[in-house]
């Protein structure tokens, strides 16, 4: 790990003034690297972390799920509709633009038309300027996830992401899965700016000279982020010293960083949902509930987290993860075999059929083990799977044109609220909206929809709860998708390297306030 003096540093040197941690360039190695540089252009937890590095949000959650200012410095209640956050002034864009209301608004209206984004914006109506540093959100009626969904906000640099670039198109473009400017070319306000990207071979961040933060504990100088798909091999590179800090550690793994010398194991509880989809568009027999219920009889997902997960995860019988508004207590797995396998006689396939199946290979924990895993109990009830696993990177494309039968995806909630998950998981797919934009199971059920729109209005907490509830229900019964477990989440880190403080459940550390001692 080097060491060097970046330019405040310097400075406070210079006026007499020192550091007590001095600066610290770090390697840090994940399964996968981001797909752009684009904070709108895909809804996964790369792109999130990757937005606290370059750009800033208007809040953002603190590690105990509590709500802390960021480029919003306060905000009141001015109706049942509209919220007012007040701007802080004398921010800078790594542009060196300086930070305004017009940004943010900006901002908002892009988010209203990006494919992955819009669904978490369709409450919200208009961002509308008051003054320079001053903004109202309006929504469409009374919402009580306002600050939980500006968590999301990150601000654009409006001035540099417009107009067009030498080949005549937007800047401000969102291209899903194409080169866009937006994609390559970032400008935010966060504590890192770009200093090189090579995708799949690594990404270079450099600290932010005019960071608006001063209280910021974050030291690091150089970031370097490397994918390291296999999780032996990143274990094997933090043990060896050649990077300073891994995610994730496989639990087949953790052992060796608990008793290796000089590096530590950090854990956290998750809520990431793991599920598979069943394409009722793609496959027809998916459309009969009972060959749905079958598929979930056949899933031992018990078997699952205590064998391939090492018991590093809580098995799943529903989207909901406990201590959600939400999570339904009445909901049990539903696994059994032989009921499984009159499921599918009644429905006229005791002799099974054939079906494809994706996942990713370096996306979640243990995945690609947790696909074949499925794969072989399917074929304890005549299923016969052609299972195909991918690097994230080229999965993505795949899973956003639902280009298989069964398809893995998981899901933390965007808003750290139960209704997220239908919102992109199981609500009927709806291009305009953005609802169910990650639905490749394409599910649709009006009553679900309905449920799920009006418990967004519901600002009676007790209320609101029993109708997350009923949602619940209403997808167990229906076997709308197979809920594996929620997978818990770990990191291997260097001592000196002060990852406690940064990691989270949300799964995307702030890395701008991470500390490397000497």
């Amino acid at each position: 790990m080097k060491k060097g003096l970046n330019k405040i540093t310097a400075a406070l040197l210079t006026a007499g003034l020192a550091f007590s941690v001095q600066a610290a360039d770090i390697t840090i190695a994940y399964d996968a690297d981001p797909v752009s540089m684009d904070p709108h252009e895909q809804l996964s937890g790369a792109t999130l972390e990757m937005s606290h590095l370059l750009f800033d949000p208007l809040v953002r959650w603190t590690k105990d799920f509590d709500i802390e200012p960021r480029l919003a410095e306060k905000w009141e209640r001015i109706d049942e509709n509209t919220m007012r956050f007040h701007l802080r002034k004398g921010v800078k864009f790594h542009s060196g633009n300086d930070f305004s209301a017009d940004d943010v608004v900006w901002t908002f209206n892009r988010l209203k038309e990006s494919p992955d984004f819009k669904a978490i914006f369709d409450p919200f109506s208009a961002a509308t300027k008051v003054d320079d540093h001053t903004i109202d959100l309006v929504t469409k009626g009374p919402f009580p996830l306002v600050l939980n969904t500006v968590t999301y906000l990150f601000s654009m640099d409006s001035k540099y992401y417009s107009g067009k670039t030498d080949d005549g198109k937007n800047k401000g473009d969102v291209v899903k899965h194409g080169s866009s400017f937006a994609s390559t070319n970032p400008s935010g306000t966060g504590p890192f700016k770009l200093k090189f990207r090579q995708q799949g071979v690594k990404v270079e961040y450099e600290r932010h000279a005019d960071y608006w933060d001063s209280k910021s504990p974050g030291n690091v100088q150089n970031m370097t982020l490397v994918p390291i798909k296999e999780d032996a091999t990143r274990v094997a590179a933090l043990l060896a010293g050649d990077v300073d800090f891994i995610k994730p550690v496989s639990p087949n793994d953790q052992n060796r960083v608990k008793s290796a010398e000089g590096v530590k194991l950090v854990t956290e509880a998750g809520t990431r949902i793991i599920t598979f989809q069943m394409n009722q568009d793609r496959f027809e027999p998916f459309k009969d509930v009972r060959v749905r219920q079958a598929v979930n009889y056949a899933v031992n997902q018990d078997g699952i987290v205590k064998r391939i997960m090492r018991g590093f995860g809580t098995t799943a019988s529903q989207q909901t993860p406990a201590g959600y508004v939400g999570h339904n207590p009445e909901l049990k797995p539903l696994y059994d075999v032989e009921k499984a396998k009159a499921l599918m006689a009644e429905a006229g396939y005791k002799d099974g059929f054939k079906i494809s199946m994706i996942a990713p290979n370096n996306r979640y924990v243990n995945d690609f083990r947790i696909a074949e895993a499925v794969k072989a109990m399917l074929a304890r009830i005549n299923i016969d799977v052609d299972l195909k696993t991918l690097p994230v990177a080229q999965y993505w494309p795949e899973f956003d044109k639902c280009n298989a039968d069964m398809l893995m995806i998981g899901w933390h909630s965007d808003t750290e609220d139960a209704a997220n998950f239908s919102e992109f998981l199981t609500m009927t797919r709806n291009e305009e909206t953005g609802r169910g934009q990650y639905n490749c199971g394409h599910y649709s059920n009006a009553e679900l929809d309905a449920l799920i729109e009006s418990a967004n209005l519901e600002t009676d907490g007790e209320k609101r709860g029993k109708m997350l509830q009923h949602a619940e229900k209403i997808l167990y019964d229906d076997a709308a998708f197979v809920p594996l477990h929620w997978q818990n989440l770990a990191w291997g880190a260097r001592n000196n390297v002060g990852a406690e403080a940064v990691v989270n459940a949300m799964d995307f550390p702030y890395l701008g306030d991470l500390v490397v001692n000497d």
